[in-house]
């Protein structure tokens, strides 16, 4: 499909629509890694004969790595364009996959799901993708972006099954193998149809190179802070919120294992879980063009905090179920909120670097999430006091986007104040 230059006429365009679709697909390939290791979790410790807490650093190695790369590959895309680093990403996943396959031991095995899958694979998929998709949206922005970040969750919900049966009928081994050909040759046809840039960013760096005065340039205060504090705040309350989503995410199928249920009835919880996020996802993005990206932040920072909640009295195999679903449809909104707060809050040419680092953040949270909460086991023999820390470190969230909610709300009011007297 042939499409003119990049234009202020094609923002909410069919162009558009058809990027998006584009980066649903890209997102669902590039995250793949992501949920897969989750299946593969019990038979990598059984092989390699290690603890539940080392089996779950490959996890944690990719989710910090993939944090890393965000950011890196935020501003390559800012620089660049996005079609280049999807290409450097689809190498990175095809090889990462089959050097994990081979691995003899758990450390090349974790360095390939580091190195290859996180940073310089998966990173790509994701925190790009999402700045670009709001950079294509003004009227339907929110639900844009959660359309993209749904690609993450089509991934948890399409991958952990398919590994599932992998490892059943072929071996773990022979399953990374198919899963690098097909994800990375899927990533590098995809990558081509997405080297438009956006009209945003062009817009931007036309007015940065022109020789308008420092002066003139306005410098946004984000809730009314320096950028750089607004930014860390931010980055904190990502930390916080994604150790709490890591705890279920992670370990429920070690922990249907554990429960006596069978690792395959955790891969359908993770699988329920996380199919109920593209729901949750889609409706947090229709609520958040509505009432923006702060106030939508706190609203799912308390809902998770009510589901992981109800992991700690139910622990029924149909009450697990029926938890697992409702935790994916209370959480699936927050880091799809921290892009759209970007969005509204800073300026559109430096999004995929911020975003990027917001999003380094939040899965420094996953990784640290996911290793504490198998620490956590390993010294307690039970996920009962993980569940509990899970709480802990939402408080924090909760906590963080409070006061960021009430930030906004005192800018605004004073916002509006100010231009009835200036028009009086």
């Amino acid at each position: 499909m042939n499409h003119s230059p990049a234009s202020e006429d094609l923002i909410d365009s069919p162009y558009a629509a058809w990027r998006l679709l584009t980066t649903l697909c890209l997102v669902t390939l590039g995250s793949s890694s992501m949920y897969v290791i989750s299946v593969v979790l019990p038979a990598v410790q059984a092989e390699f004969g290690i603890s539940r807490a080392n089996a779950s650093l490959p996890y944690t190695m990719m989710m910090i790595c993939f944090g890393l790369g965000g950011m890196w590959t935020g501003k390559l895309a800012d620089r660049f364009g996005i079609s280049p680093v999807l290409l450097i990403g689809s190498v990175a996943v095809a090889s990462g996959f089959a050097v994990a396959g081979m691995a003899p031991n758990i450390w090349i095995f974790g360095l390939s799901h580091g190195l290859l899958l996180g940073l310089l694979g998966s990173s790509t998929t994701f925190a790009p993708l999402m700045a670009d998709t709001s950079l294509w949206w003004n009227k339907r922005r929110g639900l844009a972006v959660a359309i993209c970040a749904c690609g993450n969750y089509v991934a948890g919900a399409v991958w952990p099954p398919v590994a599932q049966w992998g490892i059943e009928t072929i071996g773990w081994r022979t399953t990374y193998m198919y899963l690098g050909l097909c994800c990375g040759l899927g990533m590098a046809l995809l990558s081509l149809a997405m080297r438009q840039r956006p009209p945003l960013v062009k817009t931007q760096d036309a007015l940065t190179d022109s020789n308008t005065h420092p002066a003139e340039i306005t410098v946004p205060r984000p809730f009314g802070l320096k950028m750089g504090q607004a930014q860390t705040l931010l980055c904190m309350a990502a930390i916080a919120c994604c150790v709490a989503m890591a705890m279920p995410q992670v370990h429920i199928v070690a922990y249907c294992g554990d429960l006596g249920y069978g690792t395959a009835r955790g891969a359908e919880m993770l699988s329920v879980m996380l199919t109920c996020g593209i729901l949750s996802r889609l409706i947090s993005g229709w609520i958040c063009d509505r009432i923006g990206g702060i106030s939508t932040l706190l609203l799912g920072s308390a809902l998770q905090g009510v589901a992981l909640l109800l992991f700690l009295p139910f622990d029924g195999l149909v009450s697990l179920y029926i938890i697992s679903g409702l935790f994916g449809l209370f959480q699936g909104g927050l880091v799809p909120s921290y892009a759209i707060i970007i969005r509204e809050h800073f300026p559109p040419n430096e999004a995929s670097a911020r975003v990027g680092s917001v999003i380094m953040a939040s899965l420094v949270g996953m990784a640290l999430g996911g290793w504490m909460s198998g620490k956590i086991f390993d010294m307690s023999g039970s996920y009962h006091a993980a569940f509990l820390n899970g709480l802990a470190w939402n408080f924090l969230n909760l906590t963080i986007s409070g006061w960021l909610f009430w930030r906004h709300r005192k800018e605004k009011i004073k916002s509006a104040a100010t231009s009835v007297y200036s028009k009086a």
